[in-house]
């Protein structure tokens, strides 16, 4: 028997991520899931095996949409600077209220202690990484940051300040997600920019 069709896979899964942020670990079966886009459990069962093979599913997706999303943000911008900043909001854009990037958090604590769960985390970080460090390369080609800047160690930084930021930010509540990245990356840049630019940046009212 051919497995039910109407709703495809992929919609599933990102509904998936949707309810991950609003009911964290404990909530999140194959009947929330369900219920999200209007099938029975079932099909679930028959599309995914288990709440496991949901879970594995997702991460794949989500490493695909990582690639498409970097090829579309850069395609929609004029800058490679622009395009890495609505990445970075765009990528973290599932964890919009504390709440669920506390979910989001706790579903990556149970990646780290999963060793599949693990390979396809690392995978996801992996290609957000490349996306990161190909955009700052062009930036640096193109004049938007200095030429002697280290793409690949700057990317590396901007990572991992992405990752405090949105920490801090749910721990601090001071307004949205959204500033806070767009503030933290901007910090990150700032010493790499051509030194005109840079000013700028400090002094808006100079420019």
């Amino acid at each position: 028997m051919g497995r039910p069709r109407g709703v495809e896979d992929v919609v599933i899964l990102r509904a998936a991520a949707q309810v991950m942020g609003r009911v964290g670990p404990a909530g999140l079966t194959l009947a929330a899931v369900a219920g999200e886009v209007g099938l029975v459990p079932g099909t679930l069962v028959q599309r995914f095996g288990s709440k496991r093979g949901l879970l594995l599913a997702l991460a794949d997706q989500s490493e695909k949409d990582a690639t498409d999303t970097a090829g579309r943000v850069r395609r929609s911008h004029d800058s490679a600077l622009g395009a890495l900043a609505a990445l970075t909001v765009e990528s973290a854009a599932v964890m919009a209220t504390p709440e669920s990037f506390a979910h989001h958090l706790a579903f990556l604590c149970m990646d780290l202690a999963d060793p599949q769960l693990y390979e396809r985390a690392l995978a996801i970080h992996r290609t957000h990484r490349r996306a990161i460090e190909e955009l700052l390369t062009e930036a640096t080609g193109t004049g938007e940051l200095r030429p002697e800047t280290d793409a690949a160690a700057l990317a590396r930084t901007v990572q991992a300040v992405i990752a405090g930021a949105g920490l801090t930010w749910a721990l601090e509540r001071e307004g949205t997600l959204e500033e806070r990245l767009r503030q933290e990356l901007d910090a990150a840049l700032s010493p790499h920019l051509p030194l005109r630019d840079a000013r700028n940046a400090r002094d808006p009212e100079e420019s």
